[in-house]
């Protein structure tokens, strides 16, 4: 099932694989379309007859965020170390610039070098998708993405697992007063923003 939260909306289609279909709406504003959501999926949403835009809780974004979102569903069993992390020694990562790759998956190579140093818990900067490829991440605009250059959801699962297998917990840094000047979709959905800007974006609601 395929659901949306748009309040502005009088019509919402969601449009899967190239095919668009009508949406109910639901008292509370949620829209929803009862067709699976299939692993891997390519859809967005076109409000009141408007241009196809990325869901605005996409987990995916493969071709940037002006593009259509992706079903992802996930497949790693992980559970958080649950470590307080008062006094933990933490290593503040650019997923970019940490390796000459700037990926992910090239980070996991590195990890037994950062538990050998002390370090015992990863910080990871901003992953969420922005405008262009090379970004310190916060101007990100899809909060519950990863950025697709860092290698993806996929990409953070295994690093995630690389990390736990060493005994390093994992930290996440989001920007959730905000989102980026280049992607926001949105304000065509409901009243997410404020008004106001933050000089990096505008002001989350």
């Amino acid at each position: 099932m395929y659901s949306v939260w748009a309040p502005k909306a009088k019509n919402v289609d969601v449009v899967v694989d190239g095919t668009s279909h009508p949406m109910t709406a639901g008292d509370d504003a949620w829209f929803t379309c009862d067709i699976p959501a299939t692993d891997g999926t390519r859809y967005g949403f076109s409000v009141d007859g408007g241009p196809v835009v990325p869901d605005p809780r996409s987990r995916r974004q493969p071709d940037g965020i002006h593009g259509l979102s992706q079903v992802w569903h996930g497949s790693a069993d992980l559970a958080p170390l649950g470590r307080d992390l008062q006094g933990e020694v933490l290593y503040e990562m650019h997923v970019g610039t940490f390796t000459p790759d700037g990926t992910l998956d090239s980070a996991i190579e590195k990890l037994d070098y950062l538990a050998d140093l002390g370090v015992t818990a990863v910080e990871l900067m901003p992953l969420q998708p922005c405008g262009g490829t090379r970004n310190w991440g916060y101007d990100g605009v899809c909060w519950h993405a990863v950025a697709e250059n860092y290698g993806g959801p996929d990409a953070l699962e295994r690093f995630v697992a690389a990390a736990h297998d060493r005994g390093l917990a994992v930290v996440l840094d989001v920007v959730f007063n905000h989102f980026g000047p280049d992607g926001n979709y949105t304000g065509m959905f409901g009243p997410y923003t404020a008004g106001g800007s933050t000089g990096w974006g505008e002001v989350v609601n």
